[in-house]
């Protein structure tokens, strides 16, 4: 760990300099932690970048015995590293899982933590109730964390490498009672909740849950979605971007790269959307008169009437809102309504190629993985094709 701070000086031209202490190991007599300190550089960025020349110095061995590396410095020298080839969104996700590492691992020597205890901690978060996605989550953070450790030959081998995730043992009951959640509309549950968005829903829910449900965009990209992205002549929009607010602020967002290069992508509009967004920005103008200075023209397409960007928490209240006026008893969040659109695509016939390039998946398998819940209405059809194709042929046994 280290801190930064500013030294007063009588010849540096803004009349201070920055200097840094940082800790680098444990005292074997004392059991005391032992630091260093440098001083006089021009900048805060100038003395950071001292800072982590020294401190890869130290962990290669050339000051330091990697004997005495704890975790939560191999953890703070990697994600300093990660910082800089991610999108904020996944860092802050990352340090949600941090916390957790920490917690265990924090002040424990990397030489010390062994296979059963980290496998124990996977453990133990399965038995406390957390999700096997969460778990899975923790599982890559912490391999990435102690791939940091391989790289800088503090450790021969991860604790992670053989660990075993917990899986979820599905019993007889749950298959029989089918309890699997469905996180997609079928096309008459679509119908219907469109029809209570547009006659009861607020400003924007008939737009964006129409256009979401059509496209099958993330939330995110429907979110940072610009009139210049739309091409009204030709029927095409087109995702570059999606839209990032951790703190829920309406006025607090970031403009950020797709997911994965797959992610940015033209696709083809129904008339029927064009028509919904044309409509909307006739109205959309008139908030804008009504806003006058005080609208923040930036050309969002899902804006607030003061013109700033609508949330992704915001309108998961909405969607609740409007499901509890509807009959449909799923659990449905915006992000379903882009799973009922890929399934709807697959019950018109589009192949795995032409779903992953509409969706904008990297892989191929996350398609095929929504092949595998068409909807009930496509089961019941081809049933019923084989129930005929067999009725013909027991006639003529």
């Amino acid at each position: 760990m280290a801190y930064f701070r500013k030294i007063k000086s009588k010849t540096a031209k803004k009349g201070y300099t920055w200097g840094f202490t940082m800790d680098v190991g444990i005292d074997p007599v004392t059991g005391k932690r032992k630091q260093t300190s440098r001083r006089g550089f021009a900048t805060k960025s100038e003395a950071e970048a001292a800072y982590h020349a020294l401190k890869g110095q130290l962990y290669k061995g050339m000051k330091l015995e990697s004997n005495d590396v704890l975790f939560k410095d191999v953890l703070e020298d990697w994600l300093e590293s990660y910082k800089k080839t991610v999108k904020i969104s996944t860092i802050r996700s990352r340090k949600n899982l941090i916390k957790h590492l920490l917690h265990y691992f924090g002040n424990v020597k990397l030489k010390n933590i062994k296979r059963h205890m980290y496998q124990q901690m996977l453990d133990d978060f399965y038995e406390k109730g957390y999700s096997l996605s969460s778990i899975s989550s923790l599982h890559i953070t912490a391999n990435l964390i102690f791939k940091r450790a391989l790289e800088l030959e503090l450790i021969h081998q991860s604790p992670a490498t053989f660990a075993k995730l917990p899986k979820k043992q599905v019993t007889v009951e749950e298959v029989e009672s089918d309890e699997t959640k469905v996180n997609f509309l079928e096309k008459k549950e679509l119908m219907e909740f469109l029809e209570v968005a547009k006659i009861e829903g607020l400003y924007l829910d008939y737009q964006l849950f129409s256009t979401l449900s059509y496209t099958g965009m993330r939330i995110g990209e429907a979110l940072a979605l610009k009139w210049t992205d739309i091409d009204f002549e030709t029927g095409i929009i087109s995702i570059t971007k999606t839209l990032f607010n951790g703190t829920n602020r309406m006025t607090n967002y970031q403009l950020l790269p797709p997911k994965t290069k797959e992610s940015i992508r033209t696709i083809f509009v129904d008339e029927f959307i064009l028509k919904v967004l044309k409509r909307h920005k006739v109205q959309q103008s008139e908030y804008k008169l009504l806003a006058g200075t005080d609208y923040a023209n930036e050309d969002f397409v899902f804006a607030n009437p003061n013109g700033y960007p609508v949330t992704t928490k915001f309108m998961n209240h909405r969607i609740r809102r409007l499901l509890k006026k509807t009959s449909i008893t799923k659990h449905i969040t915006p992000h379903s309504l882009r799973h009922t659109h890929a399934s709807l695509l697959i019950e018109a016939g589009a192949g795995v190629k032409e779903v992953q390039e509409i969706l904008g998946h990297s892989d191929v398998t996350t398609t095929m993985n929504i092949y595998a819940h068409m909807t009930k209405d496509l089961k019941e059809k081809t049933s019923h094709k084989f129930s005929q194709l067999m009725r013909n042929l027991n006639e003529n046994l």
